[in-house]
């Protein structure tokens, strides 16, 4: 065969040339920007081609597939396509399902949180039977730094609740029946303290009690004289201005819990009364001294009342008190309500105002 006679080379495909190739793997970090898929199939293609089609080294085949693997990755990284902090796809497709089809019945499988009604200052039992209902296992404790044992349940409020959802638990901290809550879980009972209402009138001791947060009615009322009965709390209030508290308990400052009686003792006065101050000692004086059964004045018709006259050894004694000592026996009298008394032996064997 004549050397001279060979014929030539035919050029070879533009598909075939290294710059044709070198765009392919510039497709494939463009691609990858836009789609991760995309890119990823045009990096399979790239590899081919580099390892079948053009006439390169085998290291230089090496290098174009690992060139071409680093650009898909760079170019989805600064596209944001590897990004994980993105909303997830299922949430925004569960939402436009909502929005969609929001008169739709909900999916069997949604599972809704469990509500648990705020049964703050409701009684404990019920409380705890509200969340056996609502599937909540209830448990309790004392609200107070008392740490106090719970067994009867009906006596017994709620201050506080937590609940759990996901454990579907809630701890109830509640407080005997009449008592405060604390300010916070374990804290201490705000009790309040007995106010200073000694020689205040029975309407103002009653407005400082209530103001400072006193039941008023764990209030008892009693006389200081001894010819005097205690006023009941109607009584007292008609002719507030005229009882004067003598004597106090508790002192002023002490606590009032919801087991303590608050006691008044209560003296009555006018300015037309001769003693118009408290005794040192509660029983032991009498408001009108014609009542004492050892008074004498020299007269032995003294009645003991307002007024008094001479009648064959009894007497009117005018405006009386109901249960007062009173003497001589027989001696008449009515009280402001125009109810007719008469002196006669009393329950004790003392001469008192009894009704005729």
């Amino acid at each position: 065969m004549n050397p001279y006679n060979t014929p030539p080379t035919l050029p070879r495909p533009w598909w075939r040339t290294t710059p044709a190739l070198l765009g392919l793997l510039a497709l494939v970090a463009l691609l990858s920007a836009v789609s991760l898929g995309l890119g990823f199939l045009v990096m399979i293609a790239a590899m081919v081609a580099v390892w079948v089609l053009p006439a390169w080294r085998w290291y230089a085949r090496l290098g174009a597939t690992f060139g071409a693997f680093f650009l898909m990755l760079i170019s989805a990284s600064m596209s944001g396509q590897l990004d994980d902090s993105g909303p997830d796809k299922s949430e925004v497709s569960a939402q436009d399902t909502d929005d969609k089809g929001a008169e739709a019945a909900p999916s069997p499988t949604t599972v809704k949180a469990p509500k648990l009604t705020d049964y703050t200052g409701k009684a404990l039992d019920k409380a705890e039977k509200g969340a056996h209902a609502a599937g909540f296992t209830p448990d309790r404790h004392d609200a107070s730094s008392e740490d106090r044992a719970i067994v009867v349940r009906s006596a017994w409020m709620v201050c506080f609740q937590q609940a759990d959802t996901a454990a579907k638990s809630v701890a109830f901290a509640a407080v005997k029946d009449g008592e405060p809550c604390p300010s916070k879980d374990g804290g201490p009972l705000p009790w309040p303290t007995m106010p200073d209402v000694v020689g205040d009138t029975y309407n103002t001791a009653v407005e400082e009690l209530d103001r400072a947060g006193i039941d008023l009615d764990s209030v008892t009322l009693d006389d200081v004289y001894l010819d005097i009965d205690a006023p009941t709390a109607e009584e007292a209030a008609e002719e507030g201005d005229e009882w004067r508290v003598c004597f106090q308990r508790p002192d002023e400052n002490g606590e009032v819990t919801s087991t303590t009686t608050v006691h008044l003792d209560l003296g009555q006065w006018t300015d037309l009364d001769l003693v118009q101050e408290c005794p040192s000692k509660k029983d032991t004086t009498y408001k009108i001294p014609a009542n004492d059964p050892d008074y004498d004045d020299g007269d032995s018709d003294t009645t003991g009342g307002d007024s008094s006259s001479s009648d064959g050894g009894s007497g009117n004694a005018g405006t009386v008190h109901p249960g007062s000592y009173c003497s001589p026996p027989g001696a008449t009298g009515v009280t402001k309500a125009g109810t007719p008394m008469v002196c006669g032996p009393g329950s004790d064997g003392r001469n008192r105002w009894r009704s005729s």
